[in-house]
């Protein structure tokens, strides 16, 4: 992987992000909905969390998403979410079947001129659908 320096020269990425954690109060319905939305693995710890596992054959730099228990709710917008790009591209048909998985559309203020789609996850966080590849923005 790189990454542009300052300057706008390419170099090797010092760390990457290997696993993303979700803070949940209902670890079963989140690990069933982020498995389905992302063709993850589900394994539910002795712990109340859940990790959610790529396959075999993903390549390295796939993550896992690691779902952590939690007792309060979810109060304000995140200040880090998931953007997701369908394969194929077909950004209406993946936002139906999400919705279909139980996430929901959320306003977080959006003009209606946005590159994306705001929904958010049956606990409330949100998430993108990116209606193109960031790196093709990019000059």
């Amino acid at each position: 992987m790189t990454a542009r320096g300052a300057l706008g020269t390419a170099k090797s990425w010092p760390a990457r992000i290997a696993q993303i954690t979700i803070d949940v109060s209902d670890i079963e319905t989140a690990a069933e909905f982020w498995s389905a939305a992302l063709g993850l693995t589900s394994d539910l710890g002795d712990d109340g969390a859940a990790t959610l596992y790529p396959a075999d054959d993903a390549p390295d730099e796939a993550m896992t998403i690691w779902l952590q228990p939690v007792s309060e709710g979810k109060r304000d917008k995140l200040r880090l979410h998931l953007d997701l790009r369908p394969e194929g591209g077909d950004v209406e048909g993946e936002v139906e079947r999400l919705l279909g998985l139980g996430a929901t559309r959320a306003d977080v203020g959006q003009s209606g001129e946005e590159t994306f789609t705001v929904l958010a996850d049956p606990e409330g966080n949100e998430f993108c659908v990116l209606h193109s590849e960031p790196r093709s923005e990019r000059g």
